[in-house]
């Protein structure tokens, strides 16, 4: 008669296992087997069954953690776990520019006076590259097109003397401003035959900052959308009279219309890792009805169950129909993709850098003179007068971490202080990157008679070229308040202003324990409270404590006591600092070093300097 057996589940180790198997033979089998010597077979057996479940609760353990955001250690898991949660990784962040164009065009008298011949004004088109000079340039990209004979309050066009003789102006020169990213254009075709449901394609290149456009065979264009149940998408169309008969004749003032457009043609994008962007596209086909169905009261509700309308259904406005095809296929057709690269913290150059062109400008004009238009396409120059910003490497782990769980909890949508801080930085990164945000409700003081203070001040700064903390470009600041209005709850405002940057320098001394080498153990402490600067792991508003700083220091081999550590304060832009002093003694209280209440963010700016320790005796 079978008997009831006492067998243990929570053994998981090598040494349980084999000791657990060891007893249940000598408890149930005490007669058939009693050698459990090393070197006994039927030992062998024992330990390679204790082997295999070790190993089986080693992998069993490993893909339960890999389940959980805040455990996973593979970045794939990661990237999957993220867009499970709405969150989209940034695998780089594209440094964005400004720069200006200028070109000289021949005078002409109109009215009795000398002014700029715009049949000699210059066409630049969209998605030129201009670059530095430099054994390996950085490649910027100029999104919008570039026309030089047209002015308007959103588009100046500035006009100079260039060249005069006796009294009269011979030349004129012209200038416009661009932003620019760094990004190069890539492109790629994928052939299709038989339409597949949901086909996936996947481009591998580093540094992928997304998608530029998809055009097939035919010449359809192909949409990029959040999720395939988007139908609709936004389409901007330039801003003439005939696209909107209710537009007034100066369309300069908004160059370009934002409409709805429902797409069939569309797809979706994600990270798998780094280096690999898939692609993916609908399961319907072109003869699908529901691809082409016009709402009306009569077939909202097509694909819901039972009934066609429910009154208490919840309607979804991008796919209020509830379609299943979610956008077509490709079929016997080749995608030709074109995809940008680039970004880092290298593409963040300095200013005057920015100066070489490659494009084919125009003329709009036909049948000029041939010696003048060439003289006016020779005269083209460009410069960045600033530095270029936002560049950087992309979500670190912990940075996609941390802005999964605050992205999710919030869906999209801004409500408190913090949603606002999370979404500034989760910004796109062809927009630019932010390296630092801190957003505080406005100051009672900072506002106006009969003000209501329901305004935000979101305080930002950004990364140069060297990785050191510097202030926003205007171009940054205006792309992160758009994209900001995009998920803003109506009754708030948000102001973007720069937070200040307060660099220091960090002295100590230390007493270094008889038998140890003193140069060695300064080079252990300056390392170590390099990294412990390091302008990563420091956020605006973040005080110094000065008990963290002794007890590192006291943890370092050798190191017998810490007699003191001084923050001194480095400034003048002279010296390369910044312009802000600040008095660390006065901000000195009870061990910890506080910030002013403006917004900073305390900056080692250079280490390998600013960071200074020497060996004292008691």
């Amino acid at each position: 008669m079978a008997t009831n057996k006492n067998i243990t589940y929570i053994n998981k180790d090598f040494n349980e296992l084999r000791a657990n198997l060891i007893n249940y033979a000598r408890t149930y089998f005490p007669t058939t087997y009693n050698d459990f010597s090393p070197s006994s077979p039927g030992m062998m057996f024992m330990e390679m069954a204790a082997y295999v479940g070790d190993v089986l609760s080693f992998y069993v353990d490993n893909q339960v953690q890999e389940n959980y955001l805040q455990f996973a250690r593979q970045t794939n898991n990661l990237y999957e776990l993220a867009y499970m949660f709405g969150y989209k990784p940034n695998v780089t962040g594209v440094a964005a520019s400004t720069i200006d164009f200028y070109q000289q065009v021949p005078a002409k008298s109109s009215g009795g006076e000398q002014v700029p011949d715009y049949d000699y004004a210059l066409y630049i088109p969209q998605n030129s590259v201009v670059s530095t000079n430099a054994v390996s340039p950085i490649s910027f990209l100029v999104q919008d097109d570039i026309d030089f004979s047209v002015s308007s309050s959103s588009d100046p066009t500035e006009i100079s003397v260039y060249q005069v003789s006796g009294n009269s102006p011979q030349l004129f020169l012209l200038k416009k401003s661009r932003k620019a990213i760094s990004a190069t254009i890539n492109t790629t075709t994928f052939s299709f035959g038989s339409p597949t449901e949901f086909a996936t394609v996947e481009i591998n290149a580093n540094r992928i900052i997304g998608i530029l456009d998809i055009i097939d065979s035919n010449g359809n264009v192909w949409y990029e959308v959040d999720y395939l149940a988007q139908e609709n998408v936004y389409d901007s169309i330039r801003n003439t009279n005939p696209n909107d008969p209710n537009n007034s004749s100066n369309s300069g003032d908004v160059p370009y219309l934002l409409k709805l457009k429902k797409v069939q043609r569309r797809f979706t994008t994600r990270f798998l890792n780094q280096t690999t962007l898939q692609l993916q596209f609908g399961a319907g086909n072109v003869n699908d009805n529901d691809e082409e169905i016009i709402p009306n009261p009569d077939n909202v509700g097509l694909g819901l169950l039972f009934e066609r309308n429910k009154l208490n259904t919840a309607y979804d406005p991008t796919n209020f129909m509830f379609t299943k095809t979610y956008g077509i296929a490709p079929s016997n057709t080749t995608l030709t993709v074109r995809y940008l690269t680039g970004g880092g913290v290298t593409a963040n150059v300095p200013a005057n850098s920015i100066s070489s062109f490659s494009g084919n400008p125009t003329f709009k004009v036909v049948g000029l003179t041939t010696s003048t238009a060439n003289a006016a396409l020779t005269s083209l120059a460009i410069n960045n007068p600033e530095a270029s910003d936002g560049g950087n490497d992309g979500d670190t782990v912990e940075d996609i971490r941390q802005n999964t769980v605050a992205n999710f909890s919030t869906q999209l949508r801004n409500v408190t202080a913090n949603d606002y801080l999370v979404r500034s930085l989760s910004m796109p990164s062809k927009y630019g990157n932010i390296a630092k945000a801190f957003v505080e409700p406005v100051k009672l003081q900072n506002t106006g008679p009969g003000e209501i203070p329901n305004i935000l001040d979101l305080y930002i700064l950004t990364y140069n070229i060297n990785k050191n903390l510097t202030t926003t470009t205007t171009t940054l600041k205006q792309n992160l308040t758009t994209y900001l209005s995009q998920h803003r709850i109506v009754g708030d405002s948000i102001r973007v202003k720069d937070a200040f940057i307060i660099n220091i320098g960090v002295n100590f001394d230390i007493i270094v324990l008889p038998n140890y080498n003193i140069n060695e153990i300064l080079s252990k402490c300056l390392l170590s409270l390099q990294n412990y600067f390091a302008i990563d792991k420091w956020q605006i508003n973040q005080p110094i404590i000065f008990r963290d700083i002794y007890a590192l220091l006291d943890r370092i081999e050798g190191v017998q006591t810490v007699k003191n550590i001084e923050i001194t304060n480095k400034v003048g832009t002279a010296l390369g600092y910044s312009e802000f002093a600040y008095d660390t003694k006065g901000a000195t209280i009870n061990g910890v070093l506080y910030p002013s209440l403006d917004p900073m963010v305390f900056e080692v700016k250079y280490p390998n300097t600013d960071i200074q320790g020497r060996s004292v005796s008691f």
